[in-house]
């Protein structure tokens, strides 16, 4: 992902309650999870662009058909549900998230961690942007996981994109030369799904992922909730569909990983799953 370098960015009090919402958006353009984020808007203009002309790539595991084949439709979503600048003009420099969109994204989210609560679901985690979200989805499937939830263990043996498919701290990640790495591909959940088919097992209730884990889940009717950032449209214009059921706009990289737990918090109360 391009981004813009950031060198001299100060370090960020991190809140040790649950915030409100009002200070959960504070929380998120302080430490640039939303607002002025650190994604470029040619990166941004440029993935849209691709993702119209036909890239897979940029897809991330959705058949998007010719549907999007206007960049300026792409925009016209991106605006609607990320918050990036809606002026096609504006070519180059900052692009923005609305944080009152990510927070809003987050009530939805809650909402269906609730009912998977509620209904002792089977719900599968999974990450391509493990330097950031790992945390995030760790700490959501082991507050589902108390609440009664089956969290999904993966076959073994699994193998995509010519990395293996692993399971960490209950998290699925792709692994390669004893490093998780960053991925887009859908492969490595088209993996996991036809692993538990050929299994016998079931398939999971929700799935709580981001990337082409996500994408890949929502094509093959899943549920799917997740994350995505200014530059990966791809999830948003799958929830504009229905595809997707909730995609939450967020710089999926930030300086410390740490600053997204005021958010995660915030969508544990919300689902009802912070504990005592």
């Amino acid at each position: 992902m391009g981004r813009m370098p950031k060198p001299t960015e100060p370090t960020v009090p991190i809140p040790t309650s649950v915030p409100t919402r009002a200070e959960l958006v504070e929380h998120l353009v302080r430490t640039r999870i939303a607002g002025q984020v650190a994604t470029p808007r040619e990166n941004n203009l440029a993935h849209y662009r691709a993702l119209a002309n036909g890239d897979r790539h940029y897809w991330l595991g959705l058949d998007l058909g010719d549907r999007w084949s206007d960049e300026q439709d792409v925009l016209a979503v991106m605006a609607e549900r990320c918050g990036v600048i809606d002026d096609a003009e504006h070519r180059q420099g900052q692009d923005t998230i609305d944080p009152e969109l990510t927070a809003a994204a987050l009530d939805r989210m809650a909402a269906r961690l609730r009912k998977a609560a509620l209904d002792r679901q089977s719900v599968l985690f999974a990450t391509g942007h493990p330097g950031g979200l790992l945390d995030v989805h760790r700490a959501t499937a082991a507050a589902l996981r108390a609440a009664g939830c089956e969290i999904v263990a993966i076959p073994s043996g699994l193998v995509a994109d010519e990395a293996s498919v692993w399971q960490f701290a209950d998290v699925a990640v792709l692994e390669r030369g004893a490093t998780l790495w960053h991925t887009h591909s859908p492969e490595p959940m088209a993996a996991i799904l036809d692993g538990l088919a050929a299994a016998g097992r079931p398939l999971p209730d929700l799935v709580v992922a981001d990337h082409g884990w996500a994408g890949c889940a929502a094509q093959r009717g899943l549920d799917a909730v997740g994350y995505a950032d200014c530059n990966d449209p791809a999830l948003f214009l799958g929830e504009a569909e229905g595809t997707v059921q909730v995609v939450v706009p967020l710089d999926d990289h930030v300086r410390d990983p740490r600053y997204y737990d005021p958010l995660v918090a915030y969508l544990l109360d919300a689902a009802g799953l912070a504990g005592d």
